[in-house]
């Protein structure tokens, strides 16, 4: 099971690189310092998912670098097909989510999968693509500069909340 963590750290950023956007800088920084390493009571980190807050920069006595606080949290690419959420599941129009049609002994009643809400889910299968960077060839010379290359995420996992217990989370706490 995936989940996303957000943490807190205080982040080096060498002088030669106050040139560049802080976001980039600090980014390039976290994943180079967690990216692909296991953290103590969170697990494997994948990639940085998002900066949710920087607060100021310090630069210390005889050090040239600044060094800024942040709120962060890891990993974003995570996919789950319609046939793989808890059935029987329909897709609202109208609110522009998936509803699943939850059966009980009083009828049926409409469970929500709004946007941005935290779910339980299983991995059944991941993708890596090497997004390494690559030399232009001699076929690229000929086409025209307006194509731009297709952008894919470096690692992708496909879940599934069709077991019981998975999904929202606030489907299975008890109030």
């Amino acid at each position: 099971m995936f989940v996303l963590v957000e943490m807190v750290d205080t982040v080096r950023i060498p002088p030669w690189q106050f040139e560049r956007k802080l976001n980039d800088s600090i980014a390039e920084e976290l994943n180079k310092k967690l990216a692909n390493k296991v953290v103590y009571n969170v697990g494997l980190c994948i990639c940085l998912f998002d900066i949710t807050k920087l607060e100021d920069a310090y630069v210390f006595p005889g050090d040239g670098a600044s060094h800024t606080k942040v709120s962060l949290g890891f990993f974003d690419d995570i996919l789950i097909p319609p046939e793989s959420l808890q059935q029987p599941a329909k897709f609202d129009e109208a609110e522009q989510v998936w509803v699943w049609e939850y059966e009980t002994e009083e009828g049926a009643h409409d469970l929500y999968m709004d946007t941005g809400e935290e779910i339980r889910f299983r991995v059944v299968d991941e993708s890596f693509v090497d997004t390494s960077p690559t030399g232009p060839s001699s076929a690229d010379a000929t086409t025209s500069s307006e194509e731009l290359p297709k952008k894919e995420a470096p690692y992708t996992l496909v879940g599934s909340i069709s077991e019981p217990g998975l999904g929202l989370l606030s489907w299975w706490t008890s109030n």
